[in-house]
């Protein structure tokens, strides 16, 4: 019997290197090149500078010889801009960002097989749409979260259970009105969030998935968008802006990330998150390798580490998201033992996760389409 599951296991390693070569993808990883050059968003790669206690860089540097350079961005499209005019190898796109890479030809699928970190992702992630295409996998899972309504405890002594109070003009709970004291995303992937409200308040308009709008639909969530304009305090992407807008510019509801919350409540900020009863939109990250990428055994070598499960606890604690290998919940104490269910663990199969929306041959309204028209937006137009 050990035999016969020897030859099996040696038999599978055999298939799966040669499915490897014939598709391209390299079958061993060598030495490191010295160098390994990453985009990230702010807080994902940590060596201590801000606090000591979150670094999971400088063991990676002392046992492979990969000295990391991170490139930070803050928003996505700044992201798939880096990516374009290259110089990189890494970078750590959110699903709004990773299908446009892919389809670009700017990131490459990987090999899983040199990754041995790769059986610890979490079974929710491995297949996810936003980096398997066509058979193939396009990057390793790194964290991911909800997008929450964050709002002022204060102002709302009963928490709101509807977005409503971020699109539709209304005198809030302290008497005054909503109006430019509330808060939406700076990004055209923003419209699924209101395509979501959409989808709850008209559902005569069939709207089944927020990232794949037909032109009637499309029309009635820019109305929203346009209505909500005259709302907006401002429309935010920068995590330490929106926090201090929070704190002193009179800002009580907004879409966040648990992030945001986190931090806030930990000054002791009267700041919560929930649910609303329309659904959230989230965002899965994956750690994805340039096509032409120079520091490719580098780059395989951070792949593999980043699925380690202490390196996924402390990234959630220091992010305020979840990681992507569910050992990582205990493997951290910097996260604790309430870390990811107080980030929104057990939220995953009520998220819709960040997707690049595709025309379909004209069937819905296409991602450039978002673009122009959310940009428009947020100029009053």
């Amino acid at each position: 019997m050990r035999t016969k599951q020897a030859i099996w296991s040696l038999s599978t390693l055999c298939l799966t290197v040669l499915s490897a070569q014939a598709a391209g993808l390299p079958d061993k990883i060598g030495a490191g090149e010295g160098q390994l050059d990453i985009i990230a968003w702010p807080g994902y790669i940590e060596r201590g500078d801000t606090d000591k206690a979150y670094n999971w860089v400088t063991d990676f540097e002392k046992e492979t010889g990969c000295k990391v350079n991170v490139k930070t961005a803050a928003t996505s499209d700044e992201m798939v801009s880096l990516m374009a005019k290259g110089g990189y190898d890494l970078v750590t796109a959110s699903g709004d960002a990773s299908l446009r890479l892919i389809m670009g030809k700017r990131v490459q699928p990987i090999n899983t097989a040199l990754i041995p970190n790769w059986k610890n992702v979490d079974p929710r992630l491995v297949k996810g749409s936003w980096f398997n295409v066509d058979g193939k996998v396009y990057g390793t899972p790194y964290q991911w979260g909800p997008n929450l309504l964050m709002y002022n405890t204060k102002t709302f002594p009963t928490p709101p259970d509807s977005w409503g109070v971020v699109f539709v003009k209304q005198d809030l709970p302290d008497g005054k009105t909503n109006q430019g004291r509330v808060q939406a995303y700076d990004g055209p992937i923003y419209i699924a969030d209101a395509a979501l409200f959409v989808k709850a308040t008209q559902p005569q308009l069939g709207i089944t998935d927020p990232y794949q709008l037909t032109e009637e639909q499309y029309a009635a969530v820019l109305k929203v968008l346009r209505d909500q304009h005259g709302l907006i305090h401002r429309y935010w992407h920068d995590t330490t802006v929106q926090m201090s807008d929070f704190k002193n510019e009179g800002v009580v509801a907004s879409s966040a990330w648990p992030y945001q919350a986190n931090a806030l409540k930990g000054e002791g900020q009267p700041i919560a998150t929930v649910f609303p009863k329309e659904g959230v939109t989230g965002w899965a990250d994956t750690t994805m390798l340039h096509a032409d990428a120079k520091h490719m055994n580098c780059a395989y070598k951070w792949m593999d580490h980043s699925l380690k499960a202490k390196v996924q606890g402390d990234v959630a604690a220091w992010f305020g998201s979840l990681p992507a290998v569910a050992e990582g919940c205990k493997a951290s104490t910097l996260l604790g033992d309430k870390g990811c269910e107080t980030n929104g663990y057990n939220y995953f199969d009520k998220i819709v996760f960040w997707k690049t929306p595709v025309a379909e041959g004209g069937k819905f309204v296409p991602y450039s389409r978002w673009t122009q028209d959310y940009i428009a937006i947020m100029g009053g137009r």
